[in-house]
């Protein structure tokens, strides 16, 4: 909902067709004043210049990045969020881990949107499996409320990168939560990446809580903690279990690589490695 009233507002002041504004500053006039009231912890489109549309007929996501459209006033309240079922706390909560993670190994990061990643890392280790065990908590929803709110300026800040570049495709392909595609992606991606970040990856270990012992086996001590994570709030499933099939991976590929997303990824890719990185998550 808070996607469409920023598409509703793009359309409203600037008179185009919502496809029109796909990319990094696209959007010439601003929107009419706009308000948001998150009900879940993950997206942070209430405080974000990011806004996702589902391109229906190419059956993809597109980013639109602006400081247009960014609201006038979020009214952030963690009680709206104890309604939530499991399987949405577990998505939104991996959406936000992974907001955090991106921001903090993207190319556009900051030491301003540092101290907001990292900190939406720990909070989000400490509440997301509170949260699901035990959803009317206030501590866990508190807690996972902030962490989303700090992971949103984040990546609002510094942007995201290949997991979200991938999972835009994906969803546009199957309408899919986009926080279950982001978890299912995310460890294969550190796993691609991880060479060219290395110092931050483990850094984000460490905020996790992961003991990374030397540089030979801590990425895979950062994945398989990702993974135990993933694995506790109940998202158990790939991309096969999505229904992605082999030979739907190269378009998935070629979309993926035309997201605003993939520009701050810390690796630069090919095609054929996103393919790759898609067929390891099957």
């Amino acid at each position: 909902p808070m996607d469409c009233a920023k598409g509703i507002g793009i359309v409203c002041s600037n008179r185009g067709h919502i496809l029109d504004y796909e990319g990094v500053d696209q959007v010439p006039m601003a929107m009419p004043p706009l308000i948001c009231i998150p009900t879940t912890a993950g997206s942070a489109a209430d405080i974000s210049q990011f806004a996702i549309i589902t391109d229906t007929a190419g059956l993809k996501k597109i980013a639109i990045v602006s400081k247009s459209v960014v609201p006038d006033l979020a009214l952030i309240d963690p009680l709206l969020t104890t309604t939530m079922t499991t399987e949405l706390t577990a998505c939104t909560g991996m959406d936000a881990l992974v907001h955090a993670i991106e921001a903090y190994v993207s190319n556009a990061s900051s030491p301003f949107t540092d101290l907001h990643a990292l900190q939406a890392v720990r909070l989000i280790t400490r509440h997301l499996p509170q949260a699901i065990a035990d959803p009317r908590s206030q501590e866990g929803r508190n807690g996972m409320m902030l962490a989303s709110t700090l992971a949103g300026m984040a990546f609002s800040n510094a942007s995201l990168g290949a997991v979200h570049a991938m999972a835009h495709s994906l969803g546009g392909l199957l309408d899919s939560p986009h926080g279950e595609c982001n978890a299912q992606l995310l460890e294969h991606v550190i796993g691609y990446n991880y060479a060219a970040a290395a110092p931050r990856y483990r850094e984000v270990a460490a905020a996790m809580g992961i003991a990374c012992p030397a540089d030979a086996v801590s990425c895979n001590a950062l994945i398989e903690g990702i993974r135990r994570l993933r694995l506790s709030v109940g998202i158990t499933g790939t991309l096969a279990t999505q229904g992605i099939r082999r030979d739907q991976l190269a378009p998935l590929a070629e979309k993926a690589m035309q997201d605003a997303c993939m520009v701050t990824n810390p690796r630069r890719p090919t095609c054929r490695e996103i393919e790759a990185i898609y067929a390891s998550a099957l």
